[in-house]
């Protein structure tokens, strides 16, 4: 069990607290459409701040919007254009309200131009009123596709995360983006390194690491059907699906020897053999390579290998400690601790040829890719506890959400 959480340690991180920033390059204003939200005067007070929120969020993080203070800040849901006093090129006018089967219901209308002219009306509705946010973010992304901008789905998305209630205690939750909705679904156990089965996101695989052999489970987050995967002796983490969702690669140590295994119709195949340390495996190069981490030069650092075999090559040759690693086809994400109390987000390509970094100063872990690859969400470590952070890679945007969760065990997206 000793050697056990030494290696656990090692994948999870130990964090220390420490104030930090993030590198927060804002697109000039005459490439971003402006766009004016205003509320139903019949929105309540407090659903009202937090909607405005939320839509102001939204529209930030997604690199194609501004949005900007109008001189009207609610109006009857039924006003004419010329009523709302927006000189944005969008606006936006919401209505919200609770309904009576314990739900939620959104309404808006989307005018543009000036004069301006109705170009959406729709209505979205939730069946549980603390799922409310993703109303907002559902209306966002529909905004935002109408506009005929890149697609913001990933807004939508469930976060899945793994967090420590005490001694070898945790909890499984889901929450949105901005961690505003949270719910534990599972709970009374050992149960750790969640990771998405499919895009839909509703199946998902985590292990459980209670008795003497380590089990891999997959479970349907609707119907609550579980299934057994495959067991093991030391160590098992799920730490990538393939796309079809047909194979994965498992961290695995049935020797007290952590390797990287492809596990595919029931049958687990070691791809590398290093008397070390090599864990979290992620399928890159359209799943033809895998990057992972391993000490086999001394300390934690990033390395790539081709999925059927051949040479291991270092991919990331800076900072001491690069013991955080995720992929979208040829690009590399990873964390880099380069001091005792910094660790910060680069962004390479699969040949560690071309490096940039994505935040400055502070703790900066557990980068993991948007679907379609355009965002980075990371955890950042505050004084005051953890934020998530999504940096939009192409519009060079960030923005940070507080978590109110402390003790991160892992997480995905």
């Amino acid at each position: 069990m000793r050697y056990l959480l030494s290696i656990m340690l090692f994948v999870t991180f130990i964090f220390a607290e420490q104030p930090d920033a993030v590198i927060k390059v804002e697109k000039d204003v005459d490439q971003r459409a402006s766009i004016t939200i205003i509320a139903a005067n019949s929105v309540e007070p407090k659903f009202r701040k937090e909607l405005n929120r939320l839509f102001k969020a939204d529209f930030s993080v997604s690199g194609h919007f501004l949005v900007k203070e109008g001189n009207v800040t609610s109006a009857a849901f039924s006003a004419l254009p010329i009523q709302l006093g927006s000189s944005s090129e969008y606006t936006l006018l919401y209505n919200f309200a609770k309904t009576p089967n314990g739900g939620a219901s959104l309404d808006i209308k989307l005018f543009r131009g000036n004069p301006k002219k109705q170009i959406l009306s729709k209505n979205y509705a939730v069946s549980r009123l603390e799922k409310s946010p993703f109303l907002a973010h559902k209306a966002v992304s529909e905004i935002n596709k109408l506009a005929k901008f890149p697609a913001i789905d990933w807004i939508n998305r469930y976060v899945v995360l793994s967090r420590y209630t005490g001694a070898k205690k945790t909890e499984i939750l889901l929450a949105d983006y901005t961690f505003t909705y949270q719910k534990t679904i599972i709970k009374n156990g050992f149960n750790m390194f969640p990771k998405w089965a499919d895009k839909e996101q509703k199946v998902l695989y985590y292990s459980n690491y209670s008795g003497k052999r380590i089990k891999l489970y997959k479970l349907n987050i609707y119907t609550g059907v579980k299934s057994l995967v495959t067991t093991s002796t030391g160590m098992l983490i799920c730490s990538d699906v393939s796309r079809d969702g047909s194979k994965l690669l498992l961290t695995m140590a049935p020797n007290s020897q952590p390797d990287m295994y492809l596990f595919s119709a029931g049958t687990a195949t070691k791809l590398t053999n290093f008397s070390g340390i090599d864990v979290g495996g992620k399928f890159a190069d359209s799943e033809q390579s895998i990057v992972f981490v391993s000490n086999r030069l001394g300390t934690p650092n990033v390395f790539k290998m081709p999925i059927g075999g051949g040479s291991v090559n270092k991919i990331v040759h800076h900072g001491t400690n690069n013991a955080s690693v995720d992929a979208h086809e040829g690009q590399v994400v990873y964390s880099s601790k380069e001091s005792r109390k910094s660790y910060n987000i680069y962004l390479t390509d699969s040949s560690g040829s071309q490096t940039r970094p994505l935040t400055s100063g502070g703790i900066n872990q557990f980068p993991r890719f948007s679907r379609d690859g355009n965002i980075v969400m990371y955890i950042k470590r505050r004084s005051g506890g953890n934020s998530i952070g999504f940096i939009n890679i192409s519009a060079n945007r960030s923005e940070l959400f507080n978590m109110g969760i402390s003790r991160i065990q892992s997480i995905d997206w």
